[in-house]
């Protein structure tokens, strides 16, 4: 299975080997979308992974691709501050990637104590821990577009204020600043990502506009839209994300970058009707047409970023186009479910 994981969607080769050979990382979220795929490509560069794992999930894609098996897995929860501190200290963890998060919007509109609870009271407790550990360089926190809330000036630059106001929007602009905070206070190594809509194999988050759309037309079903079609969006591939996310903590070594936000997109905005149609025009249903809801509450119109600075100052760029992207995300869901039926 690992085999053909890799052949339909690919584990980025970007990861400067050398940097991470034998490197003692930590990643919270490591069964996510793109906790998943960071993993990976960590692991094939050498690194000596430590991952945290609050639920098993056995149709993930860290669990089908092998990569639990090759970690050092740790169960819990990320607002466990003492399991933090002793996974700092026992495994002497030199870099952490922070993603673990309640990633869902309408859930958040619907229980918002539990994302307050994980994505905010869990950013501050895996500070803390890093703040007292003595072996923690560099720190890359997940942020989000949505920390940014709705804003008049698009597309979004990192010096836009973080004015979020519905839960999710909330909780990561208070995790955004929580980082700024431990970063100028107490001259911690650490820096933010702000991406936008992040897809690509391994999403079993059904509600989500990719990976829904892409069942729907897999089983050959129209897809649902819950919002009027209209908003509008960054969707940037998995593997264009993870090459950030490792370029921004090889960069770590200035100190310069401590607190500071990058944000990581396309710089081409797409509705999500947009986004439909162009996964049923590469489907084996040509024919289907989006079943358009209007019910989505909560969520900004508007929302696309400017990833300038990124380009500037890591020398990033997204390498996948959105029609190359999806086709590689298609090809890994048609393998999953195909899995799903071989079983």
């Amino acid at each position: 299975m690992e085999e053909r994981q890799r052949a339909v969607e690919g584990v980025v080769s970007v990861a400067d080997k050398a940097f991470w050979r034998a490197r003692r990382v930590f990643v919270t979220g490591c069964s996510g979308i793109l906790g998943s795929w960071l993993t990976l490509a960590l692991l094939d560069a050498g690194a000596d992974v430590v991952g945290l794992i609050r639920d098993y999930v056995p149709q993930s894609n860290l669990s089908l691709t092998g990569a639990i098996q090759r970690i050092t897995r740790v169960d819990g929860d990320i607002a466990d501050g003492e399991l933090l501190k002793r996974v700092l200290n026992e495994y002497e963890i030199e870099i952490v990637f922070h993603l673990a998060a309640q990633p869902l919007v309408r859930l958040a509109n619907r229980a918002p104590v539990g994302t307050f609870e994980t994505n905010i009271r869990g950013t501050w407790l895996l500070l803390e821990a890093c703040r007292v550990s003595p072996t923690v360089k560099r720190i890359v926190v997940a942020s989000s577009d949505k920390a940014y809330g709705d804003q008049d000036v698009l597309p979004y630059t990192e010096e836009a204020p973080l004015q979020g106001r519905h839960p999710y929007d909330v909780s990561k602009s208070c995790a955004d600043l929580l980082t700024q905070a431990y970063a100028t206070t107490y001259n911690l190594p650490a820096a933010i990502t702000r991406c936008g809509n992040i897809y690509g194999g391994g999403d079993l988050n059904w509600d989500r506009i990719v990976p829904g759309t892409m069942r729907s037309v897999l089983f050959g079903e129209r897809p649902v839209i819950r919002s009027d079609g209209t908003p509008l969006r960054d969707y940037l591939y998995v593997d264009d994300i993870v090459a950030g996310y490792l370029r921004l903590a090889e960069c770590l070594d200035d100190p310069a970058l401590y607190g500071q936000a990058f944000n990581f997109g396309m710089d081409d905005p797409r509705t999500a009707l947009d986004v439909a149609r162009l996964i049923i025009a590469i489907s084996d249903h040509p024919e289907l047409e989006p079943v358009v809801l209007n019910q989505a509450s909560h969520e900004i119109g508007r929302q696309y970023l400017s990833s300038e600075k990124a380009h500037r100052v890591l020398g990033w760029r997204a390498q996948y186009s959105l029609d190359e992207g999806l086709r590689r995300t298609l090809a890994w869901y048609r393998a999953f479910f195909q899995r799903a039926n071989d079983v």
